[in-house]
């Protein structure tokens, strides 16, 4: 296994990072304590949740992800081998704290107590803001947004989570804080107040990346590698579809795409684009997942590498991606198709 440091922090965190967002719903508790074993095993000190969880999210199934980590964590004593991440929602979820859940200190600090008490845990090692309570240009919505805030109601919200975070960071409750689906100058907004105000610096930001989805490629990866925050890359497969399981309309059972309805990646373009990038792999004698997620583990940006799967098979070839070399020859395959379908979806 590789390992780099968690932005400017002291914690080595391992270049694989153990996802989990399908405990609950698509795996049972069992399946979810055999993957942790299993990526400890292989060096994987990572892991990566949050309060929403499992995935698609239903008021059912919140915190069901969080709580199985917890059994295995209870279960093995393994706490001080594990780089321990979760989330605190924004905005959106009408099911969780009665609908009232910007992120602000109240919020803040009603979720940090269950999710330790669901992850039977005395402290978190990366709390990460989910999404931006002003609204986000992430999960599909690059394409309408349209940014529209009153800058001192920001700026005293930021000023507000920075302080409520820091106390949590001195009562030992949490160690780190971290960034999720922001934008540039959302990021360097949190690391300019911080400086100037003595606060905590969030350590990384955790954005969608992978061959379908480079956005992260514009102004965020000067921001991540200028100013040590690097990126924590969700959905590195986009789903799942990079294998091309989804391809030509295919629902495999106890798929991801089973439980959506009109997945928001399923167009004509992205469905092309992964039939060249499976050409791609086979030119080079890969596997095409094998491909794309060594893709990611490459960039100089990325911290970790967010890998999810559903089956052992998967977990254990997603975590092997990480001794895999890609060539010149294939970075430029790669770039090839990149420019034929820059933004598939």
């Amino acid at each position: 296994m590789k390992y780099k440091k968690l932005g400017r922090t002291d914690i080595d965190v391992s270049l694989i990072c153990l996802g989990t967002m399908t405990w609950g719903r698509q795996n049972s508790e069992a399946e979810g304590h055999e993957q942790m074993d299993y990526a400890l095993d292989q060096g994987v000190n990572f892991f990566d949740t949050a309060e929403m969880y499992a995935v698609p999210p239903t008021a059912e199934t919140y915190g069901k992800t969080e709580e199985i980590i917890g059994t295995w964590l209870a279960k093995t004593g393994n706490r001080d081998k594990v780089v321990l991440a979760t989330k605190i929602v924004g905005p959106g979820l009408p099911w969780i704290r009665d609908t009232d859940h910007i992120i602000d200190r109240k919020n803040i600090t009603e979720a940090i107590e269950a999710s330790l008490k669901r992850l039977q845990t005395d402290y978190i090692d990366l709390y990460q803001l989910h999404w931006p309570n002003r609204g986000s240009n992430h999960f599909g919505q690059h394409w309408s947004f349209n940014p529209k805030f009153h800058m001192q109601e920001v700026e005293d919200n930021f000023l507000d989570v920075l302080e409520t975070m820091n106390e949590l960071i001195k009562a030992g409750k949490l160690r780190n804080i971290g960034l999720s689906n922001e934008t540039a100058w959302g990021t360097m907004k949190w690391l300019r107040m911080a400086e100037e105000k003595g606060l905590p610096r969030m350590a990384s930001i955790q954005n969608e990346y992978s061959l379908l989805c480079r956005l992260f490629d514009g102004d965020l990866q000067e921001v991540a590698l200028a100013e040590q925050c690097g990126l924590l890359a969700w959905s590195p497969l986009a789903t799942g579809m990079i294998s091309g399981k989804y391809l030509k309309g295919k629902r495999p059972k106890g798929s991801r795409w089973t439980l959506l309805n009109n997945p928001p990646r399923d167009n004509k373009i992205a469905q092309e684009a992964v039939a060249a990038y499976m050409k791609v792999a086979k030119k080079h004698d890969l596997d095409v997942c094998q491909m794309a997620l060594a893709f990611v583990n490459s960039r100089p940006f990325v911290t970790a590498n967010i890998i999810g799967a559903t089956t052992m098979d998967q977990l254990k070839s997603n975590i092997a991606s990480v001794e895999i070399e890609l060539t010149p020859d294939c970075l430029n395959d790669i770039e090839t198709v990149r420019r034929q379908y820059p933004v598939p979806y």
